[in-house]
């Protein structure tokens, strides 16, 4: 035993301490107990988090015992910024302008129309590559609204088409629901992306992400399903019944197998860890441990807000973000362009995005800060806002934030 002990002795050493990362333990201990308290209600029955910085965990935490640091979730929408980063990938190689019409990518998407009123008119310009990746394109989702097309979304279904292919033939049949520019709907725009990358690229999604994001940043848990030795650790979802008490929610796709469509919206599980070494990766400019996957400008690009101040109104938005003075949208995240007027403590530029189960994540390059939240509860009506409450107090937790 006398061999062991300088080994763990180095081990131990080897972990950094908040304090040496500007953090203050006690106020982190302050995070964890409002956590912890979140569960002892049972408004949650499992939260894991993960605080980052300058690529270095700072703290993890476990909320209960229903989930374990090495979980896997399924992240939903967090998927988007990570196809997002595919995208900006694929920019710096010259594939695409933000000022081309997608239809250059995607001819089957020429001349679609815009629903005006209960008339189809000609858009006042064919969509975007910048618009797509904005969410200001004119497509939508169909499960969120009420309108026409949102009807006729609905009705054809496009998402569950058999491939990326078949998918935007599908939406080629389907009217735009605005003008492009005018209005930021949440839509399909992302699982258009990732059939661009797919032309683009000459491989499908998943070996794309696979080769040029997964393995680069060691991310060994983050697929779009879960293989069979790993199906122990997959979280457990559930929802609020009308007694509001937690019970286990209706899984409708188990992640046994590949999906026959890669979707670019959603559909790819990870853990704790594996999101911050993506999250640590934006937040480092594009690198992480040596493995650069974009140049700072790239990064700074896909953080940036592109709304116009017309759209920053307060009622365009989903989940929770609304975009306004101060918070926008950059390509596939929203943005905190100017934190005072969104009356935030972030740092400026700091952007996030999270997923349907209540999957959050976001990121402060101004202080190098990343924070990943992991929880699977469908439905929403949860009492707190989880993601408020980690900005206030991780922010209020870095006490030095010179080191």
């Amino acid at each position: 035993m006398r061999f062991l002990l300088p080994l763990f002795a180095v081990v131990a050493a080897a972990q950094p301490s908040p304090e040496s990362l500007g953090f203050s333990s006690q106020r982190l201990r302050a995070l964890h107990a409002e956590l912890d308290g979140v569960v002892a209600r049972k408004e949650l029955t499992g939260i894991v988090t993960l605080i980052g910085r300058h690529g270095k965990v700072v703290d993890s935490h476990v909320a209960g015992a229903d989930f374990k640091k090495d979980s896997i979730f399924r992240i939903y929408s967090m998927t988007k910024p990570i196809v997002g980063v595919a995208m900006m990938m694929l920019y710096e190689e010259g594939k695409w302008s933000p000022d081309d019409p997608i239809a250059k990518y995607l001819p089957e998407l020429k001349g679609l129309k815009v629903m005006q009123g209960d008339q189809l008119v000609d858009p006042a310009h064919p969509p975007t590559m910048h618009e797509l990746l904005t969410h200001t394109a004119g497509f939508t989702y169909g499960m969120f609204g009420a309108t026409p097309v949102d009807m006729a979304y609905r009705k054809a279904n496009p998402l569950a088409a058999p491939s990326n292919e078949a998918m935007v033939t599908e939406l080629a049949k389907l009217p735009l629901a605005y003008q492009p520019g005018a209005k930021w709907v949440y839509s399909v725009g992302v699982d258009v992306q990732g059939a661009i990358i797919e032309k683009l690229s000459g491989k499908k999604l998943d070996v794309f992400l696979r080769e040029r994001i997964f393995q680069p940043l060691q991310m060994t848990d983050t697929a779009y399903f879960v293989a069979p030795e790993k199906r122990a650790r997959l979280a457990r979802v559930y929802r609020y019944n009308d007694k509001r008490e937690l019970v286990s929610a209706v899984q409708p796709n188990e992640l046994a197998e590949m999906p026959s469509r890669v979707p670019g919206g959603h559909g790819l599980v990870s853990t704790a860890q594996d999101y911050a070494r993506f999250a640590m990766m934006l937040a480092n400019h594009g690198e992480l441990d040596g493995a650069r996957l974009l140049a700072p400008a790239t990064v700074a690009l896909m953080r940036a807000n592109h709304l116009p101040d017309s759209l920053l109104d307060g009622t365009h938005g989903i989940g929770k973000f609304r975009a306004r003075p101060g918070l926008g949208f950059g390509y596939d995240v929203a943005s905190y362009y100017d934190p005072a007027k969104a009356r935030t403590n972030i740092g400026r530029g700091s952007f996030f995005w999270d997923g349907l189960a209540g999957t959050w994540m976001w990121i402060d390059p101004q202080n190098h800060v990343v924070f990943v939240g992991m929880i699977q509860h469908m439905g929403g009506g949860l009492p707190v806002d989880l993601q408020h409450l980690s900005r206030v107090m991780t922010m209020a937790a870095l006490v030095d934030p010179k080191k």
